[in-house]
């Protein structure tokens, strides 16, 4: 989702970057072939985050929510030459297509990929890192910030997707909408929380970046 007029998001996207070749393949599968397509990240907000990434110039990223390769393939652009992305998702189904795209990619030996529950895998992982990306279950963003906190280098940046959700966060809740509210939820600890320095963008459907003091 986009909040921008039409005619304005179109320039934005016409005088940004474009996708390299693997990725154009990867979106183009992703939408012929896999359920709920629009949870891909997408041309534009993929190169919002190789930017992010090329600008840190991370040694460790964590990825939470691989879906099918995308972004991960996007933040790995700004690895270090012995840098390492950590991607994790649930959903087993998707592993053989995300690995295709990652064994074509110039990544190839520095993408580690995980199945299972990230709140069970984290805790597990006996290192620090420069850059994370929430884009999983938005039930759970609050946890994985809990957890991911301390595992953070200072001068890490945590950026997590989604956190406008269709513009959800500013109406009237339905009282059964258990994301929404976990999301209205997870925003006002990023501005709270003083750990980290928050801003929030309008970016697609809203990108968070929190940088930890």
């Amino acid at each position: 989702m986009s909040f921008l007029p039409d005619n304005i998001d179109e320039y934005v996207v016409d005088h940004s970057q474009k996708e390299p070749d693997l990725l154009k393949q990867l979106n183009k599968e992703t939408w012929q072939k896999v359920l709920n397509p629009r949870m891909l990240s997408g041309a534009f907000q993929g190169r919002v985050l190789s930017m992010i990434s090329k600008l840190i110039q991370p040694k460790t990223i964590l990825e939470i929510g691989t879906y099918t390769g995308y972004s991960a393939l996007c933040l790995a652009e700004g690895l270090q030459i012995k840098g390492r992305l950590i991607t994790i998702d649930k959903n087993e189904e998707l592993e053989g297509f995300s690995k295709k795209y990652f064994d074509k990619s110039a990544y190839r030996s520095q993408i580690v990929q995980l199945v299972g529950n990230a709140l069970d895998i984290i805790p597990s992982l006996n290192q620090k890192f420069d850059l994370v990306f929430i884009d999983a279950d938005k039930s759970n963003y609050s946890n994985y910030f809990k957890i991911i906190i301390d595992k953070m280098n200072s001068g890490g940046v945590i950026l997590s997707d989604n956190v406008l959700w269709s513009g959800k966060v500013v109406v009237k809740i339905n009282s059964n909408d258990v994301d929404t509210q976990a999301l209205i939820e997870y925003n006002k600890l990023l501005i709270s929380d003083d750990r980290i320095e928050t801003v929030l963008l309008p970016i697609r459907d809203g990108l968070a970046i929190s940088r930890v003091k």
